[in-house]
């Protein structure tokens, strides 16, 4: 698709995230731009206390610059509840921004967390990253 651009945002193996560890074999992230409009997240990992900060300030950095950023967690391999407590002020922050956060489980773990938590029915939630990039989704 034109007007992508993959962004590394240096949490891969080896990259410091300046927590004050080295998270990058736990999570990585690639961002995904989709025009001026939306930008897709991509989430590789675990999210749990030690990364769900790493998380944080990755959504901090991209939701004030998009309408629509897509959180794709379909390679989240577990999410704990401080990563829930992270995609909660994201999509609060989102909101107030009159912005979108649209999440995309893509996994048993993500869909049975926010499940057992009762936060699923809190969050706009897509099948896929095409249908979450689709203006009515």
């Amino acid at each position: 698709m034109s007007g992508e651009s993959s962004v590394d945002t240096g949490n891969g193996p080896g990259g410091d995230t300046g927590t004050g560890g080295d998270v990058g074999e736990v999570v990585r992230f690639e961002v995904v731009g989709h025009g001026d409009d939306a930008l897709v997240v991509h989430v590789l990992g675990e999210i749990d206390t030690l990364t769900a900060p790493v998380l944080r300030g990755e959504l901090d950095e991209h939701l004030p610059t998009v309408p629509l950023v897509v959180l794709d967690l379909t390679k989240v391999t577990f999410l704990g509840s401080a990563g829930l407590a992270v995609l909660v002020a994201a999509k609060d922050d989102a909101e107030r921004r009159g912005h979108r956060l649209r999440l995309v489980c893509g996994s048993r773990i993500v869909t049975r967390a926010l499940e057992a938590t009762g936060l699923l029915a809190l969050f706009d939630v897509a099948d896929g990253v095409p249908e979450a990039l689709r203006p009515s989704a």
